[in-house]
């Protein structure tokens, strides 16, 4: 069975009977629950490949979800700052769609943004009109409202670190969405408006504080690179790969973390000892794609294909050249070895996959 084969039915095998995507199934810290972010790419790469009512299952979950949430929303947005984080709506739910028990970082607004950019590319590459889907418009709406009122506070990161930076990958997540957002036509004239004008704002924000030395950094303030700055440039198009920052950020990203073929989250990382990732390998690879870079995107590729076990499972990172190998012990011992199969691993090869083969089918019309 070939990878992208495998990647599907992995896929489809753990998706939940209510439509949520399980980030680990068997990983102990984070089983039994759906992130935003990981199932909107996980999504994304099952929707490029014909599962549309996969991703159209995730997409009601992840509306009816943040639907159900509508009232907490306006409690929120009525409410003065300073709010505590923990106050804000959770980034993973459980499989059924209720908040977690347990304690976590929750506070992190890029999976909402994430979904929404999800959404639209679902419903633009299936023909689906939005509105018909039981559950959407309220799920849009509220989540919308959600980042047009907090988008510039700061927030956990996609890793789930520094609560009180804003993170340039948030920002480029939301952006994205609010763009979406507006796009699929469902948002009232003041809704609309309003996401607009947080979307104008992320844009100028970016410009005035996100850069230095002519690339995105990672947070506000901050000189370091991180991977998951990649998301900025492709999908998210903050500054696309022929836009001077979009270039220079994926250059940055694959001088300073790129190794082998791998992405290393960021040079200080320590979870794990500090692997390469999967899933990173797959954005930078499609970076490449898109700026028509396909022999680079092809080694990223081929490099995701042989991280997989024998049975073909990927997993979250990969232990073989860590940056802190004096800490991997901690973690192994706290949670065991490290997440496989993570479906958004999978996930992000089935994207680069088609991305690929797309090109290809470009050249070869």
């Amino acid at each position: 069975m070939s990878l992208v084969a495998h990647s599907l039915d992995v896929i489809r095998r753990y998706q939940s009977p209510g439509g949520a995507y399980p980030a680990a199934p068997y990983f102990s810290a984070y089983q039994g629950y759906s992130w935003l972010r990981d199932g909107a790419f996980i999504a994304e790469g099952v929707s490029r490949h014909g599962d549309a009512a996969g991703a159209a299952a995730f997409h009601r979950w992840c509306a009816r979800v943040i639907g159900e949430r509508a009232g907490r929303v306006d409690a929120l947005v009525a409410r003065r700052r300073p709010i505590p984080p923990g106050d804000m709506l959770p980034t993973r739910f459980t499989l059924d769609g209720r908040d977690g028990e347990d304690g976590w970082w929750d506070f992190q607004l890029d999976g909402y943004g994430t979904w929404l950019w999800a959404l639209a590319e679902h419903c633009a590459r299936h023909s689906v009109t939005p509105g018909a889907v039981p559950g959407v418009e309220e799920g849009v709406r509220t989540a919308v409202r959600y980042l047009s009122a907090f988008w510039d506070l700061p927030c956990y990161d996609w890793w789930e670190e520094h609560v009180e930076h804003r993170h340039v990958a948030t920002l480029g997540a939301v952006h994205a969405g609010l763009r979406a957002a507006v796009r699929l036509d469902l948002l009232r004239p003041a809704e609309a408006e309003a996401a607009r004008a947080a979307a104008a704002g992320v844009q100028a924000l970016a410009a005035a504080e996100g850069i230095v030395d002519g690339r995105l950094r990672k947070w506000l303030g901050s000189d370091a690179v991180d991977g998951s700055l990649l998301a900025c440039v492709t999908p998210f198009g903050l500054y696309p790969v022929d836009h001077p920052v979009g270039a220079a950020t994926v250059a940055a990203v694959e001088e300073r973390l790129a190794r082998s073929g791998g992405v290393y989250r960021y040079l200080d990382d320590t979870f794990y000892g500090g692997g390469r990732w999967v899933l990173l390998a797959g954005f930078l690879g499609w970076s490449h794609a898109r700026a028509g870079r396909l022999p680079e995107a092809r080694r990223h590729l081929s490099w995701m294909e042989a991280q997989a076990t024998p049975d073909g499972d990927l997993p979250e990172q990969v232990s073989d050249l860590l940056l802190a190998p004096e800490r991997e012990r901690e973690w192994v011992e706290r949670w065991g070895p490290v997440a496989t199969p993570l479906l958004w691993s999978h996930g992000m090869y089935l994207i680069l996959a088609d991305e690929l083969r797309s090109c290809v089918r470009t050249e070869n019309p």
